[in-house]
């Protein structure tokens, strides 16, 4: 797997419709187009290549396939606005696919699970995965360890934010053997990365893009995020669908 395969097909079939609103914040960038709404993880400032757009000020009526082109870019920035302007058009209200949360769906799943990429709370749904990160926590593995851990995996949880920082390709080549979904608000949900070893794509459609907005600009997280969306999920076809929940009530 390589970068420019990631790349074309993240920019599968994105329009040339212009972006209604581009907003960078603390921890998200936001784009949104006249058919949906998309996020991408905000990189750290001071992460390496990290400068300011030169375009700034003039994003807002760019076509989302002109921003979305930028995520060979050497900026940071630019690749993250590049990837919330394809989720801006992969990610709209109206696409159809499994509600709820994927993470919880993994906890029911049996065999080995590895999450590359600590998510919140996630010791209450996955307690007996093994998590890898680039800066380890207590109980996490490091990087080095992930040839290892993917290759004995059953099931292997990838945060959306790889795709930005660029470690996804390297990801989906140790897991060539295993079940790979890439999960998060950021994640496109472009069924054309199914062809690149991804089995189900779990990210957020925005269905009120003005609160979105408000909560990037005003440096929310995650949480802060939900009520402006929605998980949605979408599989690769023929894949077999996750354990269901206990029924409600």
């Amino acid at each position: 797997m390589n970068q420019a395969t990631l790349h074309a097909a993240l920019l599968d079939g994105v329009s040339d419709a212009p972006a209604r609103r581009v907003v960078l914040g603390v921890n998200w960038v936001l784009v949104e187009g006249p058919a949906g709404t998309g996020l991408a993880h905000a990189p750290p400032r001071g992460a390496p290549g990290c400068r300011p757009l030169a375009q700034a000020g003039r994003l807002a009526g760019t076509p989302l396939s002109t921003l979305a082109a930028g995520v060979g870019s050497d900026n940071p920035f630019e690749v993250a606005v590049a990837i919330a302007a394809a989720n801006a058009h992969h990610n709209r209200p109206d696409l159809a696919g499994e509600a709820g949360n994927a993470i919880e769906a993994a906890g029911r799943e049996s065999g080995r699970v590895v999450v590359v990429g600590r998510f919140p709370g996630l010791e209450r749904s996955l307690p007996h995965a093994a998590v890898i990160e680039r800066s380890p926590g207590p109980g996490d593995h490091p990087e080095s360890d992930a040839p290892e851990l993917i290759g004995a995996a059953d099931l292997v949880l990838v945060t959306a934010s790889t795709l930005g920082n660029g470690s996804l390709a390297g990801i989906l080549d140790l897991a060539r053997c295993t079940r790979v979904v890439l999960v998060g608000p950021g994640t496109p949900l472009a069924p054309a990365l199914f062809a690149c070893g991804i089995e189900r794509l779990a990210g957020m459609v925005v269905d009120d893009p003005e609160t979105a907005a408000r909560v990037v600009m005003e440096g929310g997280a995650v949480r802060q995020l939900r009520p402006a969306g929605r998980n949605l999920t979408i599989a690769r076809p023929g894949a077999a669908a996750p354990p269901p929940g206990r029924p409600a009530g």
